[in-house]
């Protein structure tokens, strides 16, 4: 299915200056074309046959992205809670002192990194720098669709590449999170 994601201006590269007025056609999990929105339109929107293109609109910019080269810490070395934990643990990562107070087992290690990843989506989280080495954070990882990059190496939008990106507001608060085309976060 295609969808074309209209926003504010597109970000090809994580520092670059954004494209005003342009978007992005998704096919599946790639990226089937990056360019002015009302040509994208044209080519493939709403009207006519049966496979033409949805249309999301944001109102922010569609860049690569954040890649968060700290994810083996924030994943392996402290532990989200579950909401239902709130009242003894709170809302906020727990480390330290009392993480080794916790029973920790590796079914909570999971569940905890499965949470911290739900944080990381909302950031505008698209990749991650490990390695993880806790065998239940390693496959929450693994199975959120996040990539895995080597330190300092950022990301790009490129036509035919991963259709990973995210949306920011002006404010800089994360809209949208897509891995593969499917959208895994949005602000509500």
């Amino acid at each position: 299915m295609l969808t074309l994601h209209r926003v504010r201006g597109v970000r090809r590269t994580p520092d670059g200056a954004p494209a005003a007025g342009h978007a992005v056609l998704v096919d599946g999990g790639r990226i089937a074309a990056i360019g002015p929105y009302e040509e994208l339109l044209a080519a493939h929107g709403t009207e006519g046959p049966p496979g033409r293109a949805r249309v999301r609109e944001w109102d922010g910019v569609l860049t690569p992205g954040r890649t968060e080269p700290d994810a083996a810490a924030l994943l392996e070395t402290v532990y989200h809670p579950d909401p239902r934990e709130a009242g003894e643990l709170g809302e906020e990562p727990v480390g330290g002192e009392a993480l080794a107070a916790l029973d920790m087992t590796e079914a909570r290690w999971g569940a905890g990194a499965r949470r911290g990843l739900q944080r990381l989506l909302a950031l505008g989280t698209t990749a991650l720098t490990g390695p993880f080495t806790r065998p239940a954070v390693r496959t929450a990882v693994q199975r959120s669709g996040l990539a895995e990059l080597p330190a300092g190496r950022g990301r790009t939008l490129t036509v035919g590449g991963a259709a990973d990106f995210a949306v920011f507001a002006a404010d800089g608060s994360c809209l949208a999170t897509v891995l593969a085309g499917r959208l895994v976060y949005r602000r509500r």
